[in-house]
């Protein structure tokens, strides 16, 4: 095993690097299967180390040979271990099949699937479905999917969880929720968002031994972002710095009742590294708001006529925070759009442009998932079931770059096609204000000369990663986004908390 690359693969591509090392690199597929079996025992074992009973539940395809391999291995060393099936083992073919049989050989149990064979066990292994599950689950093998969820044993997967679709990390109607998974050869890109974190639990990941020239020949379809950049982005500053080398971001948005959402981004972006921030929100709001925070400079804006002189000062213009949909919000918009400055548009900005869409090269479009299915004209659970489709759909009807908020945010590039997922952030972000904080940190990154497509990922990376570690300081439950604040300073510092 190894540290996670940064390549994730659609399960297509995956199987082409399994074919490649078997076919033209001339590694037995028995050999590949083996070595999956042997990595995932091994992570059993040190995962698990007082378990003494495993229950392996395979199913009827090369995963369950894998599953066969962690049965055999058990056994040798001197665990007791049955193996459910819920398939016909004797009409395993190839690999598989000699999987079983060696298996069988070893003194390995094997029995059809039943609820009651999970009793007394210490560990479940998932070697049901595997990569190549296109329908929903039904039947048997959702029953027990269900009944290993409902069991208190926790459970290790063999490549994916069953049930989960490799590809755009969808439930197809039911799906195992590990504790674990032991992934092989490419990182399927559908672990890592939408309910693949929360059904794959820990992920460990082996080449299989494979030649690492065998990954030149596939692009992958994504990469995993985790700021390995940032200190060249945003390196230490010089001694004559001032403020006008780091930018000057506008917020435009804090309609009346909704002033929150325009200073919470305002302030991430100041607590990000912007040199300048000002904010234009209603009247009724600028004075207190600049009691608050005296370091941010807020104009009460009531028509766009006063506010053009802002966007003229501004060199990042952050739209949608608290903007709201009626008139002033609509005449805020449009005067913004009719700027030619890089925009950060969020929340209500997302929601007016999805009524009136617009085409722009230089803007970042930063959607949840309901917006999303707004400016996609679509339900949020189909952005939900396919949530890569979704980010480069955004990405190539409205220009720019496109981030689809959630679990394993999606960042996608019109211009070149590129996609990037992010994996920091926590449940406890699941809490007003966290977007508005979000819409600040990307602005400001834009404003320190980042080019859009960095600054999107970065700011989603950091921004998740303060999540992380306030979530550290005091728990997810009751996270606020106030609470970002201070570790966002830390963390485009380079500082741990």
């Amino acid at each position: 095993m190894r540290e996670l690359p940064i390549e994730l693969y659609r399960a297509a591509q995956v199987r082409e690097l399994d074919r490649i090392a078997i076919e033209e690199r001339g590694i037995p597929g028995y050999t590949l299967m083996s070595r999956a079996g042997e990595a995932t025992f091994n992570l059993l074992r040190q995962r698990w180390p007082q378990a003494r009973r495993i229950a392996v539940i395979c199913g009827g395809g090369n995963n369950a040979g894998d599953g066969y391999i962690v049965a055999r291995l058990a056994r040798q060393a001197g665990l007791e271990v049955l193996a459910l099936t819920l398939a016909d083992p004797g009409r395993l073919r190839g690999d598989a099949l000699t999987a079983w049989q060696d298996a069988c050989a070893a003194g390995v149990s094997t029995t059809v699937f039943s609820v009651d064979g999970l009793n007394g066990a210490d560990v479940l292994v998932d070697a049901m479905l595997g990569t190549g599950l296109e329908r929903e689950v039904s039947g048997v093998w959702r029953d027990a999917i269900e009944a290993m969820n409902a069991h208190p044993a926790e459970i290790l997967a063999i490549d994916i969880p069953s049930g989960l679709h490799a590809d755009t990390g969808g439930v197809l109607g039911a799906a195992v929720h590990a504790t674990a998974t032991m992934t092989f050869i490419g990182l399927k890109q559908g672990l890592f968002t939408g309910q693949g974190p929360a059904c794959c639990g820990e992920i460990s990941f082996t080449d299989l031994g494979a030649p690492s020239d065998i990954y030149t020949t596939l692009h992958p379809a994504c990469w995993h972002y985790s700021g390995e950049n940032l200190p060249k982005l945003l390196p230490a500053r010089q001694r004559s710095a001032h403020k006008g080398h780091f930018g000057h971001v506008l917020v435009v948005g804090g309609e009346l009742g909704l002033a929150g959402a325009a200073r919470l981004a305002a302030e991430a972006a100041a607590r990000c590294g912007a040199g300048l921030v000002s904010v234009a929100t209603r009247a009724a709001h600028a004075g207190l708001q600049a009691a608050v925070r005296p370091e941010l400079m807020f104009h009460g804006i009531e028509t766009p006529e006063e506010l053009a002189p802002l966007l003229d000062r501004a060199s990042i213009i952050a739209v949608g925070p608290g903007l709201g949909r009626n008139g002033w919000g609509r005449a805020m918009l449009q005067a913004v759009l009719a700027s030619d400055k890089p925009l950060v548009v969020d929340a209500d900005g997302l929601n007016l442009l999805a009524i009136e869409p617009q085409f722009r090269a230089n803007w970042i479009l930063t959607p949840h998932p309901g917006e999303a299915a707004r400016l996609l004209k679509m339900m949020p659970a189909e952005i939900e079931a396919d949530r890569f489709t979704a980010v480069e759909d955004l990405a190539l009807r409205y220009g720019g770059i496109a981030v689809l908020k959630g679990a394993g945010s999606l960042i996608a590039s019109k211009l070149d096609g590129q996609v990037a997922l992010c994996s920091t952030g926590n449940p406890g972000m699941a809490s007003g204000g966290m977007g508005d904080t979000l819409t600040g940190v990307i602005a400001a990154l834009l404003a320190q000369g980042l080019p859009l497509f960095a600054a999107a990922k970065a700011g989603v990376y950091l921004h998740g990663r303060a999540g992380d570690l306030a979530a550290l300081s005091g728990g997810e439950r009751g996270l606020l986004a106030t609470d970002l604040l201070p570790f966002l300073r830390q963390s485009v510092n380079f500082k741990s908390c």
